[in-house]
């Protein structure tokens, strides 16, 4: 079969090609690409650009229309498939995508064309759930407080949670909004902790689960009994805002390593800020590579600029996980993550 792989600064064609030569028994004829900017740091404003729909905009790359004309399969990252794309692949069966977000295809179009479009949530989940269990310690525990203080010469002993007892993990419960594949790895990482696990999800039918060490609860049950909270959702608009902040324990904390939109900014500043709760750690937001302001001279909140899923593997081991899924489907199983499944399939 004749696939098209299109790789960027971040899954460079390279390691597209490295899963390619692994992957020998589906004997794949692959034509390579490159799409954007040769620096991650100049692709931002190109990741920005896609989140907020605007990829159509964004200049294909050079010999990409040409490139597809006989590909049965096409493979991206960050590389707009649009409906001229799609237009110039007669023979286009199957789109794999090497990312959570699909802002960046014409999923319409694909369906119509009768083109499987699938997609990798899971490729940075295992980076992103160590690193949501980083953020909680280091908040709780005040890590980054500690070292800052340090190196400006102060030896700090007292702390915003001081006053209200610093607690070990295995005795605090850990609310999980979102049961993806983050969620679940998370859970698993909590578990040698001896924490009591409570997760929300309302996309999942509970029945289907079988887990002893966590509860699903509701949204409002969650929120007002857990001391941690964490968000591995995805949603378009906020999951929480000054109402959920008014549920939550004044002595709680809230992790987002997921999407700056799942949280209303102001919000959380302000439930910071009047100490609603104790403290945030946050990873993602609206304004990369700015900053919100509201957050300056704040000490109950730990920020760092968007590297819970930014490993080596959570990019190299991804064109793999693409392709033997759709082995999967070669097989006559249902691969995992299909985007435009039928609704009988």
């Amino acid at each position: 079969m004749k696939i098209v792989a299109v790789g960027d600064a971040y899954i460079t064609p390279e390691m597209m090609r490295s899963a390619v030569e692994r992957v020998p028994e589906m004997n794949l004829d692959a034509t390579y690409l490159f799409f954007g900017e040769e620096d991650r740091e100049q692709m931002r404003d190109t990741v920005r650009q896609i989140e907020h729909g605007a990829y159509e905009r964004l200049p294909l790359p050079d010999g990409y229309l040409d490139a597809v004309k006989d590909a049965e399969i096409l493979m991206i990252h960050l590389c707009p498939v649009t409906r001229q794309v799609l237009e110039a692949a007669p023979n286009l069966k199957y789109i794999l995508l090497n990312r959570g977000g699909i802002e960046n295809v014409d999923i319409n179009a694909a369906t119509e064309r009768g083109i499987m479009v699938l997609h990798n949530p899971a490729h940075n989940a295992n980076a992103v759930a160590e690193y949501t269990v980083g953020l909680i310690l280091c908040e709780t525990r005040n890590i980054a407080r500690a070292d800052a203080s340090l190196k400006r010469g102060d030896w700090r002993e007292e702390y915003p949670n001081t006053s209200t007892n610093i607690r070990e993990l295995h005795d605090m419960t850990v609310g999980i909004i979102g049961f993806g594949s983050v969620g679940r790895l998370l859970l698993e990482r909590l578990e040698s902790f001896r924490c009591k696990v409570l997760i929300y999800d309302p996309y999942l039918e509970v029945s289907a689960f079988d887990i002893l060490n966590a509860e699903f609860v509701t949204l409002p049950e969650l929120l007002k009994q857990a001391d941690v909270i964490t968000l591995h959702a995805r949603a378009s608009s906020p999951i929480l805002t000054r109402n959920e902040f008014a549920m939550m324990k004044p002595t709680s904390y809230l992790i987002n390593t997921a999407r700056a939109c799942l949280v209303n900014t102001r919000d959380l500043a302000d439930a910071l800020k009047e100490h609603r709760i104790m403290g945030a750690a946050i990873d993602v937001f609206d304004t990369e590579p700015e900053i919100p302001d509201l957050f300056y001279g704040l000490d109950n909140v730990t920020i760092t600029n968007h590297r819970g899923g930014d490993t080596i593997e959570s990019y190299s081991d991804s064109p793999e996980m693409m392709l033997r899924n759709l082995l999967t489907h070669f097989n006559g199983r249902r691969p995992m993550f299909w985007v435009n499944k039928p609704k009988r399939a």
